[in-house]
């Protein structure tokens, strides 16, 4: 069983919608898919539709915004209630917050690039999460870029003239707390994603991750270097944590990141569900 528990679609910043997105992972031999929009909730009826008309495992999902050491820190939360209302709160208080920003990178990008908030906006479904892929599929529109890549490495990389910090998310261990209280099990997404190695790994800062909850990592995606890798997968070992596989998709056109490419182990799957509120649904 080939299981992706990392994707997004157009109630985010995927290109693709929720029946597009099922259907390229089928297409690409996944057996099981999670839906992780960020800081929503919205596609969760439709994927599970979609997914057993198309006799595939669905597993709703949310990457959770947080915040920790003045840098931002993504959550999957996997299988929490929906209903919950202190998440549900959070989520529409992160989603604001989320456009406060957006409308502050713009206005730093703007005056190089000569593009609007009509043109970051155009990019976006309606009462689609907001997030600074809008701003570079606007930068592309405008024939400034190729792609996101290209963005995110030029102009919108954390710490860049152009970057505004999420300083109204939850706090990374507040929002473990909120995850385990809406029956969700909350996964670090892409931890240390790009890290180049030079810098002592926080290992104060996972630990006291792993005390307040945290039940896993995503260790396998291509964001993560292999020394980073080989540390994680050691901590997990010792903690006896969750390790998943996941391609991070956000459409052909969003990410070189592949449906499929890294995969989670079924045993894993089923510790995850083992500890949800909500069920991973099958045909």
């Amino acid at each position: 069983m080939r299981i992706d528990l990392h994707a997004h679609s157009t109630h985010s910043d995927g290109r693709e919608d929720v029946r597009t997105v099922f259907s390229s992972a089928k297409a690409a031999g996944v057996d099981v898919l999670a839906l992780t929009d960020h800081d929503s909730t919205a596609g969760w009826v439709e994927a599970e539709s979609v997914a057993r008309e198309l006799g595939m495992g669905f597993v709703p999902g949310i990457e959770v915004t947080t915040v920790a050491n003045g840098g931002s820190v993504h959550l999957l939360a996997y299988l929490p209630d929906p209903n919950n209302t202190a998440l549900q709160a959070t989520l529409r208080n992160t989603v604001v917050a989320r456009e406060e920003r957006l409308r502050a990178i713009t206005e730093l990008v703007s005056p190089v690039w000569n593009i609007t908030w009509d043109d970051v906006l155009a990019q976006l479904e309606v009462g689609a999460t907001m997030g600074r892929p809008a701003v570079a599929d606007a930068l592309i529109a405008a024939g400034h870029f190729a792609n996101r890549g290209e963005v995110f490495d030029q102009v919108l990389f954390d710490g860049s003239d152009y970057y505004v910090s999420n300083e109204s998310a939850p706090n990374v261990l507040e929002a473990i707390d909120l995850i385990r209280d809406a029956g969700g099990v909350p996964v670090i997404a892409h931890p240390l994603g790009r890290s180049d190695g030079n810098h002592p790994l926080p290992e104060r800062h996972f630990r006291a991750m792993i005390e307040a909850g945290l039940a896993g990592f995503e260790v396998y995606h291509r964001d993560v270097p292999e020394f980073a890798r080989e540390w994680l997968l050691g901590l997990a070992n010792e903690f006896d944590l969750i390790v998943t596989g996941s391609s991070d998709y956000h459409g052909l056109t969003g990410k070189e990141n592949r449906l499929g490419e890294n995969v989670t182990d079924p045993r894993m799957l089923e510790r995850i569900e083992a500890l949800g509120f909500s069920s991973v649904t099958y045909p």
